[in-house]
């Protein structure tokens, strides 16, 4: 199957929060990250506001051409902005104020009750919903329950990982997830730490329908260019 490049360029909007200026500007770069390949783009919309701004995420949904694809926590105000621009889908994911990025996946298991009704909520709204979770039979179980269409494995463990015989143990443990996934009829996505040196191993497996990266492609783009970043994954996908 054809995998799709989901660009996150929340890091994007950190540079411009970094002076509280109007550049660089996230629209500009999801334009160029478009016409270089880019299948949709991603933007984290946080509760503290730390990079992504309210007015970022409307412009967006109002000018790109691909899809957007909106991370969310499970915030009534946050999940009311969703209903209100509905992007083309949002992906709920644990947040935690103290936290320099996502530290692991949503606890669905044991939540079914309050997640289902955020996942009801976004449905109704007319978006695909996915939830960011641990590689964890549990967890995938609950999310097929309340009625995800997809969800997004955390692979910041395995992207972590250095030694040869813990990242073959991890690789399979992601394989056996996305096939669990699959399985219960939902769309298996993937992300969290991926770069241009450790995503070849889970295209390899064809299990994974889109793979969101964000921070490896804007730290290339300091160097090469945005355009050629996203290209350079773009064929590291299609390889």
């Amino acid at each position: 199957m054809a995998v799709l490049l989901g660009v996150n360029i929340d890091h994007v909007a950190t540079l411009r929060q970094a002076r509280r200026t109007y550049e660089p500007e996230p629209l500009q770069a999801a334009l160029v990250c478009e016409q270089a390949g880019a299948d949709g783009i991603t933007v984290h919309l946080r509760e503290d506001r730390r990079h992504i701004q309210d007015a970022d995420v409307r412009l967006l949904r109002q000018r790109i051409h691909t899809r957007l694809n909106l991370e969310l926590a499970l915030r009534d105000e946050i999940l009311a902005i969703a209903c209100d621009v509905k992007p083309d889908s949002a992906c709920v994911v644990p947040e935690n104020r103290q936290e320099v990025t996502t530290e692991g996946g949503l606890a669905v298991a044991g939540r079914e009750k309050e997640v289902g009704a955020a996942v009801e909520k976004l449905r109704k709204a007319g978006m695909f919903v996915s939830l960011f979770i641990n590689p964890d039979p549990k967890e995938i179980e609950a999310s097929a329950k309340v009625g995800a269409t997809h969800i997004e494995i955390h692979t910041g463990h395995y992207a972590n990982l250095r030694k040869p015989a813990e990242v073959e143990a991890d690789l399979a443990l992601l394989a056996r997830s996305a096939e669990t996934g699959r399985k219960l009829g939902l769309v298996v996505n993937a992300g969290h730490g991926l770069n241009y040196h450790n995503v070849q191993p889970l295209v390899a497996m064809g299990l994974f329908e889109e793979f969101n990266i964000g921070h490896a492609i804007i730290s290339r783009a300091v160097f090469t260019g945005l355009d050629r970043a996203v290209r350079d994954m773009r064929a590291l996908l299609l390889a």
